[in-house]
């Protein structure tokens, strides 16, 4: 999974009156106009009215300022992307060459995918938990990564703190009839993000030297964590008891945020019958391979083997570590992809206000950070107060072969690499919209790949570690296949409606998952009602290669396609395809 915290976009919008007629403009000046645009949203509009989005790019001259999480604003927001689509739609992207053609389309979908959020699934009226990890999030991005003065950061953590106590006032006004699994999980992380406030706050800055600042951050954090305690008491004893919302996007709704975010527009019935297909391959696979393992025992038996072989929880991040080496290197003599750079990512414990719904992901600095380019790989760490049972059950997910998948995921080649390639990206549009499918169906794609390619006998001891490693891959692709159907059946009930509880049992019992990681992976689908990207993504990069095989014959080179997907940045493979293939062949 990969990290940056962009909070939900603010917008604003206002341009030149030269492109507000619904008349499309000459060829001659479409080009033009829409680079004015793209400009102006960048720069005037989506920094300017998410100012957190702006601190986690590199877009410091934000610092100091806070999302207005109003209703007023929501609606200024919707009414100022509406004009900006309009605005958009004055241009003919017939008149723009390819790639920014491409880009057009990729900014308006986003557009429109903005606008469904706000105005249909609503999720400012719904998830109290955007507002208390949102608020937290926002002054993370300040502490985190030491891109100027500790001094000049804390008074620009003092200016947002400032604000953040009116942002729960307008969530008691905002939230109505959540969801009862969204108040549980806003209430599941309130304490834990109140001790952030309490302790890792206040470490962040505690070698800051101005008195006056740190005097002002005496007053303001101490309002924050008020804030949050009684933010945390209000949603037990008045919004938890009246939390009877639903969750659920429909049909209809799914299938555009699908189309709009991901370029995605398969039916689907047809789309559910694809993950289906998927899980019952790789189900078949793992049966295999553990077969010739240990013939005499069920897939079951040796998954319940695998889950005992993990490290302890406190050599847990040092597992990942130890695993870098061999990644570089591998990819290297092998020529999986350029890498950029020999500077490896930071390991740490995941943020705590990202531990209730995350087990590992890479948070890489924003494309405009100039001062502080360091990535971090968060691991989530079994909670301490879990008994033992729990613990070994949490722990199961990073057995030695889901070690291995997670950190070709989160490091090399997947997430971190990609990060590297980021300056290579050819436009801003490419940089700060990401198609999930691309960058994490990236990662997926590399957890398989680098096994296909031979990984898995560099880092094996013997030729049985070697297949438990398969096991952990095939393990891990089954929680994305899992990802997949419960996410259709969950939000839409094509196929069948699923409830919370029957999702819990498909992630155990179909994604061979233990019971904790699977309330967890429930709990993400009930907002992340897209995350099928992993496997959907995974899949139609899949196609793209093989069809880009099957056209380059003998001169293939799966280091030159690597580097050539790279390039197009974090575009729908929708677009990548046309690049590469020249033609609008389906993506599946």
């Amino acid at each position: 999974m990969r990290f940056r915290f962009f909070a939900t976009v603010l917008l604003v919008f206002a341009v030149s009156a030269a492109c507000s007629n619904a008349q499309h403009l000459s060829a001659d000046g479409a080009p033009q106009t829409f680079n004015y645009l793209t400009d102006q949203y960048f720069h005037d509009v989506y920094f300017k009215f998410s100012p957190t989005a702006g601190t986690s790019a590199g877009k410091h001259e934000y610092d100091t300022q806070l999302e207005d999480y109003s209703a007023a604003e929501v609606q200024r927001n919707v009414a100022a992307l509406h004009d900006y689509e309009k605005k958009l739609m004055a241009i003919d992207p017939k008149a723009l060459d390819a790639e920014p053609a491409a880009d057009y389309q990729i900014l308006l979908n986003s557009i429109r995918a903005n606008l469904l959020q706000l105005e249909v699934i609503r999720g400012w009226e719904k998830n109290p938990d955007s507002y208390s990890s949102g608020v937290t999030g926002s002054i993370f991005t300040i502490m985190e990564r030491p891109y100027a003065p500790v001094n000049t950061r804390l008074r620009a953590a003092v200016e947002r703190e400032k604000k953040i106590p009116q942002v729960f006032v307008e969530a008691r006004k905002n939230l109505k009839n959540p969801p009862h699994i969204y108040t549980e999980i806003a209430l599941q992380q309130i304490d834990g993000l109140v001790s952030f406030f309490q302790s890792d706050v206040p470490s962040a800055f505690a070698d800051a030297t101005d008195a006056s600042a740190k005097a002002e951050f005496a007053k303001t954090n101490a309002a924050v964590i008020e804030a949050l305690k009684s933010y945390g008491l209000w949603m037990k004893s008045d919004l938890l008891p009246r939390s009877n919302g639903d969750f659920r996007y429909g049909a209809d709704t799914y299938a555009k945020d699908l189309s709009y975010s991901e370029m995605v527009d398969i039916p689907l019935d047809h789309l559910l019958q694809i993950g289906l297909d998927d899980l019952h391959k790789n189900q078949a696979e793992f049966a295999r391979v553990a077969k010739e393992i240990d013939p005499t025992k069920t897939p079951e038996q040796e998954l319940a083997e695998l889950a005992t072989i993990h490290p302890a929880p406190d050599k847990l991040l040092q597992a990942f570590h130890d695993r870098f080496d061999s990644e570089i290197a591998f990819v290297r003599s092998h020529n999986i992809i350029t890498i950029p750079s020999d500077v490896q990512p930071t390991l740490e414990e995941t943020p705590p206000f990202m531990r209730a719904t995350t087990q590992a992901s890479m948070d890489p600095p924003g494309p405009f950070e100039t001062h502080s380019t360091k990535a971090y790989f968060n691991v989530t760490l079994p909670d301490p107060k879990w008994d033992a049972t729990k613990t070994n059950e949490y722990m199961a997910a990073f057995n030695t072969g889901t070690i291995v998948s997670t950190s070709v995921h989160e490091a090399y080649p997947g997430h971190y690499v990609q990060f590297l390639w980021q300056d290579k990206f050819p436009s801003n549009i490419r940089k700060l919209i990401e198609a999930a499918t691309n960058v994490e169906g990236w990662a997926h794609y590399c957890e398989q790949m680098m096994l296909d390619e031979g990984y898995g006998k560099v880092v094996a001891k013997d030729e049985r570690e070697e297949k438990l490693i398969r096991l952990g891959q095939l393990q891990d692709a089954l929680l994305r296949d899992a990802r997949f159907v419960v996410a259709i059946r969950m939000h839409t009930g094509v196929g069948g409606a699923m409830s919370i509880e029957q999702a819990e049992d498909f992630f155990v019992k179909e994604g061979y998952q233990a019971r904790p990681i699977a309330e967890v992976e429930t709990k993400r689908g009930t907002s992340d009602a897209l995350y099928l990207y992993y496997t959907l993504g995974k899949l139609e990069i899949m196609k793209l290669r093989e069809d880009v095989k099957k056209r380059q014959g003998a001169t293939f080179s799966l280091e030159k396609f690597h580097d050539d997907l790279m390039r197009q940045g974090m575009a729908p493979i929708k677009v990548i395809r046309k690049t590469m293939l020249q033609d609008d062949s389906p993506v599946l």
